[in-house]
């Protein structure tokens, strides 16, 4: 338990700060090693997987918003010391009820020498809140006035709180004061397009090329479809003199064995977290090596449940996967990497509680009593007329061992008999946006530091990364109370309400809470790991 406790604290002090990456790997490859020469400024990483979108207003994952975030910038970016600074925004004013926000926009230009507009920030959010979109993370603007109402069809774009003044001001009106709005205007729903470019080809973002232009501290000049993408330093760029990479090329390696391999043969400067996986066989050897990184970050990784499958529309068989469970058997034999077991929705940074959670780690006994309640209720006789329970992950090594110990346990602890499917990212994602899984596996890190970040998502039944299918009037009800309150305690207090209900109903079942682990080039400085996981290479450099 001290171990735990000291994990525990070191997640609490790791949010709203930024992990700078400053050694531990023995990779030194761009320096020959001469000491003298001056070291490439190359970054050679692994992304494990093709992005599933790098338009700002359809990436819903994190391999898109790595992407994105380092070629794009929004009004404000999270700066070194894990807090928003201004970006594309020089300054602004808020109204004296928090409601309205005026920026002042800097002299700025796309990659491809366009000015950078209040015009293209108001087009990027009502695109993405226009319903014909389908943008997944639209729900991110429902903090806009009429932001929610536009994107379900009830008001018109023209009424959404976003409304570019003049070429240079940018005036946003909220639906109620958000003490955590620039940090939302940091994520990458919230990163403006070149309007003159998208409207002229609404294709523009599949492909590298002329028309995906950029405004951030690099722009994409090569992507090789499930291969690689090739970044350089954007000339453009209004503060290219606090750049000092030159070229950034990712890679898309599936086995992360490989990309160990390639890492340690000084083909890669960095393997593992946040942009991909280390081998999980491998981290206590690295441990050894004394070259492992591990830094605990807001994030969960849970099981999804399509409630509207039978016998997943049944809570008590929901809870009896969930109680049938061993987590610290999985941390402590597969992700090996000092992941907290997860009984609860909200990371213990921002709800301490939540190491103990809302129910007991690998609970057998009350998992076959729910069992064979749930079992009556939807008419079943015993477990043997269950249908069979279809797991979906998407490929990788810790995914599939993961999967393979729930099978087992669920089959030994409550006689369940389970199907593994597995597809690549691209291909899985879309299957659980469609609802075509039984239980999905998944994780969330969070977009920004507030609990509410963690339990929005499930707040409508169609909302864009819901997938459960679940939704919960009262649930719903508190979120909206809680977005209302000014007292900060009695809003946090709701949001523990809500996930309360959440936890009660079991649409997921939470596995662990992240860490990254990582290791990388010891020549390698300044890499920007926020608490929340995000990873931004604009200060980064090789020594």
């Amino acid at each position: 338990m001290k171990k735990r406790f000291a994990l525990l604290l070191t997640l609490l002090l790791a949010l709203g700060m930024v992990l700078s990456a400053c050694g531990g790997g023995k990779n030194s490859a761009g320096d020959k090693g001469s000491g003298k020469e001056k070291p490439k400024q190359e970054f050679r990483v692994n992304i494990k997987t093709e992005p599933f979108s790098l338009h700002p207003g359809l990436a819903n994952d994190n391999t898109s918003g790595t992407v994105l975030r380092n070629t794009f910038e929004g009004l404000t970016r999270i700066g070194m010391d894990g807090k928003p600074e201004l970006a594309m925004a020089e300054d602004y004013e808020v109204s004296e009820d928090g409601t309205v926000y005026t920026f002042k926009l800097r002299d700025a230009k796309w990659s491809n020498g366009d000015p950078v507009t209040a015009h293209d920030f108001e087009y990027a959010w009502k695109w993405a809140l226009d319903p014909k979109n389908e943008s997944q993370y639209a729900y991110q603007l429902y903090y806009l006035k009429n932001g929610e109402a536009a994107n379900t069809g009830k008001a018109s774009l023209d009424s959404v709180g976003v409304k570019a003044q003049d070429d240079k001001t940018l005036v946003v009106t909220l639906e109620q004061p958000t003490p955590y709005f620039l940090e939302l205007t940091a994520f990458y729903t919230y990163l403006p397009i070149n309007s003159k470019i998208a409207q002229k080809n609404p294709d523009w973002y599949k492909n590298a090329g002329e028309d995906y232009v950029s405004n951030g501290p690099f722009k994409m000049v090569t992507w090789e479809h499930r291969n690689k993408i090739e970044l350089v330093k954007n000339d453009q760029y209004w503060d290219k003199d606090n750049v000092k990479l030159e070229k950034i090329t990712m890679h898309m390696i599936e086995d992360v064995n490989t990309e160990l391999s390639m890492f340690k043969k000084g083909e890669l400067d960095w393997a593992g977290a946040p942009f991909s996986a280390l081998p999980t066989d491998s981290i206590e050897q690295l441990e050894k090596e004394g070259i492992l990184n591990i830094k605990p970050i807001a994030g969960v990784y849970w099981y999804k449940f399509n409630t509207e499958v039978k016998p997943l529309n049944n809570v008590k068989i929901r809870k009896a996967l969930a109680y049938a469970i061993d987590r610290e058997a999985i941390v402590k034999n597969i992700t090996k990497a000092g992941q907290i077991p997860a009984m609860a929705a909200v990371p213990p940074s921002m709800f301490p509680e939540n190491e103990k959670g809302y129910f007991k780690d690998n609970d057998v006994e009350t998992a076959k009593k729910l069992l064979e309640e749930g079992l009556k209720e939807l008419g079943y006789k015993d477990v043997s007329e269950l249908p069979v329970i279809k797991i979906a992950y998407n490929t990788d090594e810790a995914h599939q061992k993961i999967a393979q110990a729930i099978q087992d346990m669920w089959k030994k602890n409550l006689g369940i008999k389970t199907e593994l499917e597995n597809e690549e990212w691209a291909v899985y994602i879309e299957k659980l946006h469609r609802g075509d899984y039984m239980v999905g596996r998944m994780g969330w890190l969070g977009d920004f530091n507030d609990p509410i970040n963690f339990l929005e998502l499930f707040r409508d039944k169609n909302g864009g990364n819901n997938d459960t299918r679940w939704e919960n009037p009262q649930f719903k009800q508190l979120l909206i109370q809680s977005q209302k309150e000014r007292d900060p305690e009695k809003r946090l207090e709701l949001l523990k309400q809500a996930e309360k209900i959440f936890m009660d109903e079991m649409p997921v079942a939470p596995i662990y809470f992240y860490t990254n682990a990582w290791v990388q080039n010891d020549n390698l400085k300044d890499v920007a790991i926020s608490g929340l996981g995000d990873v931004q290479l604009k200060w980064a450099y090789f020594e």
